[in-house]
């Protein structure tokens, strides 16, 4: 039998827990900004390669442009001790994750990891089911300061049950650490989860793909048009410090420039959490330019927090608009076509509301300016019709600032 003492010390930690702690508040107030290890380079992850993207983030302008996490996904892990603590692949991280947080640290980032809800991660890696607390404290000790947690292999599990459960260890392990729920929107929790984590997936695994559904035989991965219709009637759920996930950004993965920059606004537009999936370390100037312009990332990170709305639709093209701090507007005019299109928007014919959040434009009354957000150049303002030709699988990004009467 165990030792009294044992029992006692296990019964004094349990009653020390709080019945519901809460996350850690105030890590995003904006949707998180990073990088992710999972769509370029899979299982094939080490600390080198974590070393090198930290050092790419900073050389290549991100970490100025805001992004702060250099996140591991799956397949990191070793084996767990005779007592249950994880241990990192001790050839891929020879090191260990201690030095590596210190090192992304010492970069002024921050260090994520990824683990599952279930016995296994969808790696096959041991998964965080049964030795919650355990991996809380182990990922607090080591530094890190992002979890991303999967859903694999979890038969027989509840999702928010599953998921309260290692929020409280995070808390209960006292390292701040932003927590990024990854269960693809099955268990929709949009209805549970502002107080459980930060973020929360919507859908399924994004596809290097801008209008198109790969098809595994027993799951699908979506592509960039088909995760933006999955958003329908989530925005409401959406706000500072707990974010509708649209997945890892495919910027740099093999779409064209204009679908990149599309992609890119789409997710800026739903306020949607920027974290990168390409190669940082050989990234072309393109994609550079497009992962770091500050002016489309400023929409993303506006402090209001309020999802676009699709406002209206003509020919595949569809016109939605952002409420931004200030009383401003983003509009984004999307072609989802992959021929170009004629497009138009009468000002002064169409007032804009967004029940939500209350905001309105009535441009008859109030004259905007107009600034095209991918080439940083006036566009005008809203005194004329706007008349543009946007081109297939791309788009128009503006900004509307009220001019002071």
């Amino acid at each position: 039998m165990p030792h009294f003492r044992t029992l006692y010390a296990i019964t004094t930690l349990l009653l020390a827990i709080p019945a519901m702690a809460q996350k850690f508040d105030g890590l995003a107030r904006t949707p998180q900004m990073g990088w992710n290890s999972w769509n370029k380079f899979g299982c094939n992850v080490s600390e080198q390669l974590i070393r090198e993207t930290a050092d790419a983030m900073v050389a290549s302008g991100m970490k100025d442009a805001g992004y702060q996490y250099v996140n591991i996904d799956d397949c990191w892990h070793g084996e767990r001790d005779a007592r249950g603590f994880i241990q990192p692949n001790p050839e891929h991280f020879p090191s260990g994750m201690k030095a590596l947080a210190d090192y992304v640290h010492a970069k002024g980032l921050k260090l994520g990891i990824y683990s599952d809800a279930g016995w296994k991660t969808c790696g096959g890696k041991p998964g965080s089911r049964g030795y919650e607390y355990q991996d809380a404290l182990t990922y607090a000790g080591w530094g890190v300061d992002y979890l991303k947690y999967d859903w694999c292999n979890a038969n027989g599990l509840k999702a928010e049950g599953a998921y309260l459960t290692m929020r409280e260890a995070l808390r209960k392990a006292g390292r701040p650490v932003l927590f990024s729920l990854c269960e693809w929107g099955d268990n929709k929790p949009w209805d549970w989860a502002k107080d459980v984590g930060h973020s929360w997936r919507t859908t399924g695994d994004i596809y290097p793909c801008f209008d198109c559904i790969e098809d595994h035989g027993t799951w699908k991965s979506w592509g960039v048009l088909q995760i933006l219709d999955k958003q329908e009637g989530l925005r409401r759920y959406a706000g500072p410090d707990h974010w509708n996930d649209m997945d890892m950004l495919e910027i740099g993965n093999g779409m064209s420039v204009n679908e990149d920059r599309a992609h890119f606004s789409i997710w800026v537009m739903m306020a949607s959490p920027l974290i990168a999936g390409n190669d940082l370390r050989s990234m072309s100037k393109a994609t550079a330019a497009i992962l770091t312009n500050k002016s489309v990332i400023a929409v993303d990170q506006d402090s209001l927090g309020i999802q676009a709305f699709r406002h209206s639709a003509r020919d595949d093209v569809e016109y939605w608009f952002k409420p931004l701090a200030g009383g401003a507007w983003a509009l984004m005019v999307l072609n989802r076509n992959a021929a170009p299109r004629e497009a138009g928007f009468d000002w002064k014919a169409n007032p804009v509301q967004d029940e939500l959040s209350g905001a309105s434009a009535t441009f008859g009354s109030q004259r905007y300016d107009l600034r095209d957000l991918w080439n940083g150049r006036s566009a005008g303002n809203t005194s004329k019709p706007l008349a543009v030709t946007v081109p297939g699988h791309d788009l128009l990004l503006l900004r509307l600032s009220p001019r002071k009467r």
